[in-house]
């Protein structure tokens, strides 16, 4: 089934937005490829040459500048590969890559734009900002038609989703399960009891937690919101900035609710428990089961190559599979300038359609380990765990961002997201009551929305 997500998109500054996890290690080899920066019309092995068959699409010889961020070996690789490919099926289009400056990229691709430099084509991870700015070009109905899902700025798609958002689900000791009988559950009441289950054993934390690292509340705190606030209202943080809602809103209760039905099954000293602990918990026998992303795998090989993962989803308390997942608001785009020349956007769009054909696409999430976000889905050379995630997310009821990772009208002010697991932690460990901590999330927010409201433009000019 095809789904499509729609999100307004809008940011108030330059930061990169970057969800945890959501970078993922791979164990497979890099396609070896010439370094960023140096381009070949080489034909490559297993080179995809469909795009060439059906003819030019430009009517003179056509260079592309390129840019993407070149920090990951693994990307710089792939991306190599594949431009090389496309070059060698086009000698039509030159596309040359330019080094994207690794980990400062949103700062490198500013000071080329201010410098008049802005590439054709790039890996765009600021989109609102210059969306705004009118810097990016729309994409075309047939390359959003490529995808799974999509986010939009204003009601526009101007990324392409280079890969799909860092899905969660429950981790868990294989051989333990085995072991002992234990099922994968089916159901949110089937989850609980399987955690009440591993409690009553006596010999195992059903749940490892590494709160210490606030951010890795957002694991499961998004998964209670999901569950019982965006189910209800997709646009709830919006009528917060109406003034319509609030968060003493009953749906926002229900959430810490479940949190709270969760978390009783977590480890002694959860709280103080890093994320970067979790692993270990998980591997030597401490913990059953952790909730968290697929990047989670590469570490819990590296940690013990023999452990035996397995992965499943928490169903909704409804009955129904959300997941965060599908396209979110980073990906390919093309300049807007670029655009203005028609040989260009031409040839900047077959760009990205054979970019995602499935055997290049293919190239790049093996490389990275990265879920596709595509419908026509490349053929994977995975781990069978791996393979359970990407197939779930094509049955799931629905695909979406984090909470904190939704923009435009959904934007969270700066900080908010932070506080919010600071008193979430406050109502686990009993010292805050839930209609206190949203009241207390009350007045943070009134705070917040006087300085950054994306409804009335406060805070984003």
């Amino acid at each position: 089934m095809k789904r499509r997500t729609s999100t307004a998109v809008i940011s108030a500054s330059l930061a990169v937005m970057m969800l945890a996890g959501c970078g993922q290690g791979s164990n497979n080899a890099a396609t070896s490829a010439p370094a960023a920066g140096n381009t070949t019309t080489e034909s490559s092995a297993g080179g995809n040459e469909t795009s060439a068959a059906k003819g030019s699409v430009v009517t003179e010889p056509t260079k592309l500048t390129y840019i993407f961020a070149d920090g990951d070996e693994g990307a710089k690789a792939s991306m190599n590969e594949i431009v090389n490919r496309f070059n060698s099926a086009h000698p039509d289009i030159t596309v040359t890559i330019e080094p994207g400056n690794g980990g400062a990229y949103s700062e490198f691709l500013k000071t080329k734009d201010s410098v008049g430099e802005f590439p054709d084509v790039m890996e765009m991870r600021d989109t609102a900002v210059y969306a705004r700015a009118g810097k990016l070009e729309p994409l075309s109905q047939d390359l959003i038609g490529l995808f799974q899902t999509t986010t939009d700025f204003d009601g526009t798609v101007y990324t392409a989703p280079l890969a799909g958002e860092n899905t969660q689900g429950i981790i868990y000791n294989k051989k333990y399960f085995d072991d002992n009988g234990l099922k994968e559950p089916a159901t949110y009441e089937e989850f609980i009891q399987l955690c009440q289950t591993i409690k009553d054993k006596g010999d195992m934390a059903p749940l490892v937690v590494g709160g210490q690292d606030i951010w890795h509340m957002g694991f499961l705190f998004h998964k209670a919101y999901n569950d019982q606030v965006l189910s209800q209202d997709p646009d709830f943080i919006k009528h917060c900035y109406e003034g319509t809602k609030d968060f003493t809103d009953p749906t926002m209760k229900a959430a810490f609710e479940e949190l709270q039905e969760i978390m009783q099954y977590a480890q002694d000293g959860w709280v103080s428990t890093p994320d970067a602990q979790i692993t270990t918990f998980l591997v030597n026998d401490m913990a059953v089961m952790m909730y968290s992303g697929t990047h989670m795998f590469s570490q819990i090989s590296s940690a013990n190559p023999d452990f035996e993962a397995g992965w499943f989803p928490i169903p909704s308390p409804d009955g129904k599979l959300r997941l965060v997942g599908g396209g979110g608001i980073s990906g390919l785009a093309i300049s807007a300038e670029a655009a203005k020349d028609a040989n260009k956007k031409a040839a900047a769009e077959e760009f990205i359609k054979f970019f995602f054909e499935p055997d290049n696409y293919k190239v790049y999430c093996e490389t990275l380990s990265f879920i596709p976000t595509t419908v026509d889905q490349p053929k994977l050379d995975v781990t069978p765990v791996f393979q359970e995630v990407i197939d779930t997310t094509l049955k799931a009821d629905d695909l979406a961002p984090m909470w904190n990772g939704r923009v435009g009208d959904n934007e969270l002010p700066p900080d908010f997201r932070n506080f919010t697991y600071k008193t979430l932690v406050e109502v686990l460990q009993g010292t805050r009551t839930i209609d206190a901590a949203c009241e207390e999330l009350n007045k943070t927010w009134n705070v917040g929305i006087a300085n950054f409201n994306p409804v009335t433009g406060v805070g984003i000019e």
